[in-house]
Formats: structure tokens, C-alpha cells, sequence
């Protein structure tokens, strides 16, 4: 521990001329690591630091260098943490002040011999330098304390990949956060824009579900999912979690939460959003509904007038924009409901949060192609080999079993020995949509 003593006092008191941040995040590791002890004395802070380092290092490899700056000063923060926190262990050597702030410089010039033993970490065979990250739709704010892993942009031109718990991954979208109440916000549309459930932030902010919210006042939620299926370019719908997801260059330029078909009403009428593949034939700005005879019929046996028609305007349930596939009576299209989405309320139809829509009608081309699948179990498998599951409800009643097939998916991967399966049980019990990171 004098050793270490030693070394911290001078990583933590001193500056490396010269560095970069990624070689103090490098240094200050390989001084952590060879000091006898530390890595089983603290597995779970080293693990942490290994994870904000893998971080830096593949934004460094997106050629995002804003983000991975950012992760490397996490790194060596942290490091700056646990040292500390080893010297208070050493009697005859005082705690050393972390506060100095992360602009500065943190580490100190360190001898050759242990620079040159210093293992260069090499690039993922999987990873791809030319890869771009994904779009965030920018719902959320977060303010970033000392301890946790900084969350992925909220917005950007570039986008970025996903991070959850210190992993960044293009399996997932979403994440763990904090939303600021606007004006005009209720908790209906918040759950909404988020694409979350109104009881589950009701539940998770200890909230009534009738109480009115305050601007300013401060939400958490997560709203992180896996991408259920990729495409080079085009339209990915999974009916089960709501999500539209939007592709472009093989690359995740948007996801949004929407709202699908009811399930079936009675005998007569089937309202269910169908699956299958399409392509998009029209775009329409101001659109007129011209409301199909089978929604006319509905109204004539609920005894309302009947409509044909609904010219461009604040009454029209199509709102401001319309995009039409080529399945017959399907749209994915603005709306005048907007705390119906995340919800299955529509006649069929997608429909798209209002400010949303506006974002995504000038990305989406005339025949772009599509498909929308039934997928209510997800699994993926993160870059550094986490593996997370997501669980939503049967809602069109397929008769899907959920258990069966998130146990025959993970046995399909191998998964058998890398998951816990008492959290794979949780998970698939609460069938909560979020998904789960159930490494073992």
C-alpha cells in the first residue's frame, strides 16, 4: 500500500506533460492495475472505470471527439476517486483533495519503465470507424452528477450511440433519465412524448395520477429499448413496443413512440394494425381524411353522423401531416389526440406525436420501404458482451408464449450461461417494455 501511496500522491497531485486525456485515462488504469490488490479489493469500481474507458474509447472510434473527451475525464475522475479512496486505507499518508475540476490537468508525468510497459488497447474486430451514430429526439434534460456515467447527447446533428450503465451499443435506443415539465404538459403527455406508460411515471415519481404537473418540476423515466430489427433504408414499426423506428444509410436516424390499432372489437370490425412489408406511395401536408366506409359503417351503428370527409384543418385526425403506405387503409400520420400515442387507440393507422411528425415527414421519401413485425420479446447482446431483454405484453392476443420464447431465444444465442436467470424471470414477469440488462 506504500507503494501505491506513492504513485497516487503523485497521479493526484501532479500534471503529465503533454498528455492527452486518453493517455492520463491509459496511465493512470495501468498504475491502478499494477498495484497489487486494488483489482480484488474493488472489483466493482474497477469494472466501472474499465466500462467508462471502453466508452471513450469507441466514441473515439465513432470520431465523435467531443463525447469521448468527455468519457476519458470520466475515466480519470474516477480513477482520481478510487485512489483517494485507497490512500485513506494508508495511515502514514494523508487523503489527497479530488476536487480539482475536470478541465485541469490530472495526471503526472509517469516513469519510463512503466510508460513503455503500458498496453496500447486494441480496436474491436467488430468495429466499424466509419460507422455514424444514432439520432435522439431530444425530449429529455439530465443534469450529470460526479458519480454516475455521463448519458448519451440528447441532441445533435451527428447523433450518437446509446449508452446504458457505462456500455455503449447500437442494439439499444433510449435511456435512463430526467424530463423538465413544459407548459401545457400533463402527465398523459409526458408518458407520450417519452414513449413510456403514464402509470409507470406515475409510479416510478411517486405521483396521483389525477395531480396536475409543475413547469419546471423534475421526471424520471426510462425509456430504453432494443432495435428490434435494421434496415439499410427505411421503416422498421414493432406493434408490441410502440416504436417507429427510422433508417437511413444503415444507420438509426430516429426512433418514436406511436400509437397502433386497437385490438379486435367485436365480430364485425378488426382494428388491429397489420403486419407485413410496404413501401410509402404519398406524402401529403394539410391532408383531407377521406374516412373509409368501414369507419363510416362504425359510425352509423353508433349512432353518429355519418362523416365522409374531413377537410385540412384542427378537426381533422390526421393532423398536419399524412405519409400513405401501400397497405390498404394505412397511414402513419400526425394527430389531434396526442396523449393517445404509446397507446393502441388508432382505427389501424400509425399515429405520430404532433411535433414529431414535423421532425420526421421531410426524412421519409416517397417510396421508401418498410415493415411492420410482431415482436413482444427482445434480446440483444452490447458490444462488450452485456446482454439485456425486453418484455412487452401479448396485446393483439397472438397467443405468443413470452416465457417460452425468451428462454428458447437465449438458449438459440447460447446465452444459457451469461444470463441470470432470476432477473430473465423478473423481466419477463413484469413485462415492462424497458429493456433489462440481465447479465449474469
Amino acid at each position: 500500500m506504500k507503494t501505491l501511496a506513492a504513485l497516487a500522491f503523485i497521479l493526484l497531485t501532479a500534471g503529465f506533460a503533454h498528455a492527452t486525456s486518453r493517455d492520463e485515462a491509459q496511465k493512470v488504469i495501468f498504475v491502478l492495475k499494477q498495484t497489487g490488490g486494488v483489482i480484488e479489493t474493488t472489483p466493482e469500481e474497477m469494472h466501472s472505470i474499465d466500462d467508462t474507458y471502453a466508452a471513450a474509447e469507441q466514441y473515439d472510434q465513432l470520431k465523435n471527439h467531443e463525447m469521448s473527451e468527455r468519457y476519458y475525464q470520466l475515466t480519470i475522475q474516477k480513477a482520481r476517486v478510487l485512489l483517494a479512496k485507497l490512500l485513506d486505507l494508508v495511515s502514514d499518508t494523508p487523503a489527497i483533495e479530488t476536487s480539482q475540476p475536470p478541465g485541469g490537468t490530472l495526471l503526472a508525468s509517469i516513469p519510463p519503465s512503466l510508460s513503455n510497459a503500458m498496453p496500447v488497447p486494441r480496436k474491436p474486430e467488430n468495429a466499424s470507424p466509419t460507422r455514424q451514430p444514432e439520432i435522439s429526439d431530444g425530449t429529455a434534460s439530465r443534469t450529470l452528477e460526479q458519480s454516475e456515467t455521463l448519458p448519451a447527447p440528447e441532441k445533435t446533428d451527428a447523433g450518437t450511440k446509446h449508452v446504458s450503465g457505462g456500455v455503449i451499443s447500437e442494439m439499444l435506443v433510449g435511456n435512463a433519465s430526467v424530463y423538465t415539465v413544459a407548459k401545457h404538459d400533463t402527465l398523459r403527455l409526458v408518458a407520450a412524448k417519452l414513449g413510456v406508460s403514464r402509470h409507470y411515471l406515475a409510479a416510478l415519481n411517486n405521483l396521483d395520477l389525477q395531480a396536475p404537473l409543475r413547469i419546471g418540476q423534475k421526471l424520471k423515466f426510462n425509456n430504453r429499448k432494443i432495435i428490434p430489427q435494421r434496415m439499410t433504408n427505411g421503416i422498421v414499426i414493432n406493434i408490441p413496443d410502440r416504436t417507429l423506428y427510422y433508417f437511413k444509410q444503415g444507420k438509426l436516424a430516429t426512433s418514436l413512440p406511436v400509437a397502433l390499432g386497437v385490438p379486435k372489437k367485436g365480430e364485425k370490425y378488426d382494428w388491429k394494425t397489420p403486419t407485413g412489408k410496404f413501401k410509402i406511395t404519398a406524402k401529403q401536408k394539410d391532408p383531407t381524411w377521406h374516412v373509409p366506409s368501414s369507419i363510416q359503417s362504425e359510425m352509423e351503428e353508433e349512432g353518429k353522423d355519418v362523416i365522409t370527409s374531413i377537410p385540412p384543418g384542427p378537426q381533422n385526425p390526421l393532423g398536419k401531416y399524412a405519409i400513405r403506405t401501400s397497405i390498404p387503409g394505412i397511414m402513419i400520420h400526425s394527430t389531434t389526440k396526442p396523449g393517445s400515442i404509446y397507446s393502441f387507440a388508432s382505427h389501424g393507422c400509425i399515429r405520430v406525436y404532433p411535433e414529431q411528425m414535423e421532425k420526421l415527414f421531410p426524412l421519409v421519401n416517397v417510396n421508401t420501404r418498410g415493415e411492420i413485425i410482431y415482436r413482444p420479446v427482445k434480446l440483444a447482446v452490447t458490444e462488450t458482451g452485456r446482454v439485456f431483454m425486453e418484455v412487452h405484453q401479448d396485446a393483439y392476443g397472438t397467443g405468443a408464449g413470452l416465457d417460452a420464447t425468451a428462454k428458447r431465444m437465449i438458449e438459440k444465442r447460447n446465452l444459457s450461461g451469461r444470463v441470470d436467470w432470476d432477473k430473465v424471470e423478473s423481466v419477463i414477469k413484469q413485462k415492462s417494455g424497458i429493456a433489462e440488462d440481465v447479465t449474469l
